[in-house]
C-alpha cells in the first residue's frame, strides 16, 4: 500500500470531522438525555445518561488519540511517490527482428549516432 501525504491529511481531516460532528450531536443528545431523566426520575434514564456521557468522553479520547496518531506519522518520512516517468514492466509484441531494429534505433538515438547507411 503506497500513502503519501495528501492521502493521509485529507483521511486525518475526514476523521477529524466525523469525531467533532458526533461529539456535538453527543452534546445534543446529553443536554436531551438530562431533561428527560430529571424530568423521569427513573434510574434507567439515569443509567442510560451515565452511558451516553462515557461514550462521548471516550469521543474526545479518540479525537486526541488522532492528534497524537497524525503526529507521529508526520514524524516518521512517508514514501512519495515518485514522479519519474520509469517504466517497470514492458510487453513487447513483435518479432525478434523488430525487437533488435527497435533497440538498435533506441541506441542510436540515445548516443546521437547518425548513419548514413539504410
Amino acid at each position: 500500500m503506497n500513502l503519501n501525504k495528501t492521502d493521509v491529511d485529507d483521511d486525518y481531516e475526514f476523521a477529524r470531522k466525523r469525531y467533532y460532528d458526533l461529539a456535538e450531536k453527543g452534546e445534543e443528545a446529553l443536554d436531551l438525555m438530562l431533561d428527560l431523566a430529571r424530568e423521569s426520575e427513573h434510574p434507567r434514564a439515569f443509567e442510560v445518561l451515565s452511558n451516553m456521557m462515557k461514550q462521548n468522553a471516550e469521543i474526545t479520547d479518540r479525537l486526541m488519540e488522532l492528534q497524537k496518531s497524525k503526529k507521529a506519522i508526520d514524524a516518521t518520512e512517508l514514501p512519495s511517490i515518485p514522479s519519474s516517468n520509469m517504466t517497470q514492466n514492458n510487453v513487447f509484441v513483435g518479432s525478434t527482428s523488430e525487437l533488435q531494429k527497435m533497440l538498435l534505433q533506441k541506441f542510436e538515438e540515445k548516443n546521437n549516432v547518425i548513419d548514413a547507411e539504410e
